[in-house]
């Protein structure tokens, strides 16, 4: 209907016109040209969230040039729709560049933050500009933050409080920024006390100002379904988040119903798959590391059995788990001698001096696996014998190397106390969660003791049936945490145009943020 004429000069759009005037700077960024997408592939996205009456209507009153040969009325009726219902891709048409301020308080939020930069920036029809709050991999994608990541990345409950005064000078700090920086977009990933907290201040503060008013989204669902009365709560985040970008199955229904856009787009350890380039089924996601090359650069012999030890992201969480290990370890070598260590440690310079200074001192030789490395981090994960982990996203890591292991988790007493009382849940470890079941074993609270963690560590090490159960539970749950064929279909206009390798989780949230409608 529109091809041929939408591009000529009386049916340009605003879109078209920025993005004409930012020409040269697309075409000195480092994205290929072919990989770009032109604005007005945009078009036929923004028209298909009309019904057919209403586009049918619109047509029949658009008014033909035949003598210059344009369609004069196109202009007016694109504007016609705008003015009522505005993309964001509109909203950054304005000005020439979306601007997005983007911010995280810990390594597994800065890589998720880091991976969506990426995308945007491959998807977006015009220049992205960031700023906001992130980590190493976020400033590795454009991002100048407003102070360090590190300042903010404080875990728990009870464990909060010596920091709240310093947490709010930062909250302060950024709010200002994000008014300085007169965003098109803000997207808070997880960190939800200080995301909320953000988002809800920055809503009343824009409604003072003149300027038009942000689009808020947050990445990473709030885990509601964990604790009770949480689904009740999701109602209050209307107000100040126009969209959650969900990473559960599920998630996406349930806030839906309690009045919150939300899409599910996917799990976001899955992309390790797609930035490894690996060539795996959708249905069979799996990284396999090369051992036989971990054991040779680290002179490792080869009847050594090698445990990998994940103390945590959080310097709170890493000098409370990454002792325990140790004294963990120390009980094994009593039955395994030949036991290496390998620790690995976040992105964090806090916890990197932190497991640095600690090792020095201890007596048991460990070899420190960096962070920043998914090669490295997964040859690791497949020379290892089995696992030690706290609680969290990297027990999804290695399911995804099918390495078996135990999850742990210890807080300051008074922060165990209030999980014990709100939690409507039985497990800690989020494959337990989706498939009801303690496939992996859990040491919590009280239990979590070296003596409970190297017996639980020792059978996982010895019982093949233990291992295998593990194994084919890890299939089953990476297969629950992809995107629904649903939620594909802002990409699949992306797709016949760019050279997109697979639907990424950070693909799909990119194109639900560009593609997003303010009513």
């Amino acid at each position: 209907m529109f091809s041929g004429q939408v591009g000529s000069p009386a049916s340009r759009t605003a879109l078209e016109e920025a993005a004409d005037s930012a020409g040269h700077r697309q075409r000195s960024r480092t994205t290929k040209p072919a990989e770009r997408l032109s604005p007005v592939h945009f078009l036929p996205l923004r028209l298909s969230s009309l019904t057919n009456a209403e586009i049918f209507g619109m047509s029949f009153r658009t008014t033909w040039n035949v003598g210059g040969g344009n369609i004069v009325g196109f202009s007016r009726l694109m504007r016609r729709y705008t003015s009522v219902r505005r993309s964001v891709l509109d909203m950054a048409a304005k000005d020439g560049e979306l601007r997005v301020f983007v911010v995280s308080g810990e390594v597994s939020g800065d890589t998720i933050g880091s991976r969506l930069m990426s995308s945007l920036k491959k998807l977006s029809p015009v220049p992205v500009r960031f700023s906001g709050v992130g980590g190493t991999m976020m400033s590795s994608q454009g991002l100048k933050s407003v102070f360090p990541m590190e300042d903010i990345a404080v875990m728990g409950l009870l464990e909060l409080l010596p920091h709240l005064n310093k947490l709010r000078v930062k909250l302060q700090e950024t709010i200002e920024a994000a008014l300085l920086f007169q965003p098109h977009v803000v997207v808070t990933v997880d960190f939800k006390g200080f995301s909320f907290r953000l988002l809800k201040q920055l809503r009343a503060r824009y409604s003072q100002k003149s300027f038009e008013i942000p689009v808020h989204f947050h990445y990473v669902a709030p885990s509601f379904w964990a604790w009770k009365g949480g689904e009740a709560r999701l109602r209050g985040l209307a107000g100040f988040v126009d969209h959650l970008l969900c990473i559960l199955p599920n998630e996406e229904e349930v806030c839906r119903s309690n009045g919150l856009v939300a899409t599910f787009v996917g799990h976001p350890i899955l992309e390790d798959v797609c930035e490894l380039n690996l060539d795996t089924s959708p249905h069979e996601w799996k990284i396999e590391g090369n051992s036989e090359i971990f054991r040779r650069n680290h002179a490792i012999p080869t009847g050594a059995t090698i445990i990998s030890l994940l103390p945590g992201s959080r310097l709170q969480e890493v000098t409370r788990m990454l002792s325990l290990f140790a004294n963990t370890i120390e009980l094994l070598q009593v039955s395994l001698p030949e036991l290496v260590p390998l620790i690995h440690v976040a992105s964090n310079q806090h916890v990197k001096d932190f497991v640095t200074g600690f090792t020095n001192k201890w007596h048991v030789p460990a070899i420190l696996i960096p962070g920043g490395s998914l090669h490295q981090k997964y040859d690791a994960f497949n020379a290892s014998s089995v696992a030690l982990c706290a609680s969290g996203t990297v027990a999804l890591e290695l399911q995804l190397a099918r390495l078996p292991c135990v999850v742990a988790y210890r807080a300051h007493f008074l922060t165990e106390w209030i999980i014990r009382y709100k939690a409507k849940i039985s497990y800690i470890s989020l494959s337990n969660i989706l498939l009801d079941s303690a496939i992996i074993p859990e040491a919590l609270f009280h239990a979590c003791t070296p003596a409970m963690l190297a017996s639980l560590t020792s059978k996982m090490i010895h019982d093949t049936g233990l291992r295998e159960k593990q194994i084919v539970a890890a299939e089953k749950v990476t297969r629950l945490l992809c995107a629904s064929a649903k939620n594909l279909h802002n990409l699949e206009e992306l797709h016949r145009r760019l050279s997109l390798p697979c639907y990424t989780p950070s693909m799909i949230a990119a194109s639900t943020i560009l593609c997003h409608v303010r009513s």
